[in-house]
């Protein structure tokens, strides 16, 4: 996909969505689950989001058995991966960018060996 500034913006405008992101370039790598637990969202919402960042380019999606697991995308232009660089640190200490992490820190549980049990 080719980025412009409208369209990361459009996709930074959502709340849900730069919650997501946020959190993936905190740790690198979700399950849903993760989102889910930590978002406080269904997982129908969580996954409609996620689906629409992977259509935008901004994220790739990886299947594990029942599992599907998120990650920013590799190919993300310099410019964006600096706006969203740029961006998710300055919100890191607000609500509910700030929550999210904290909830997801104490998740138990979390993939490695159970996902989502």
């Amino acid at each position: 996909m080719a980025f412009t500034p409208e369209i990361l913006f459009g996709i930074l405008a959502d709340e849900t969505r730069l919650r997501c992101l946020s959190l993936l370039h905190s740790e690198g790598e979700l399950c849903v689950c993760e989102f889910t637990h930590a978002l406080k969202l269904s997982q129908p919402k969580v996954s409609r989001h996620l689906a629409g960042l992977r259509s935008a380019g901004m994220v790739t999606a990886q299947h594990r058995g029942t599992w599907v697991y998120y990650r920013l995308h590799p190919d993300l232009p310099d410019w964006v991966r600096k706006i969203l660089r740029i961006t998710v640190t300055g919100i890191a200490d607000t609500r509910p960018y700030k929550t999210d992490r904290s909830a997801l820190a104490k998740m138990p549980n979390r993939p490695g060996s159970l996902c989502c049990a």
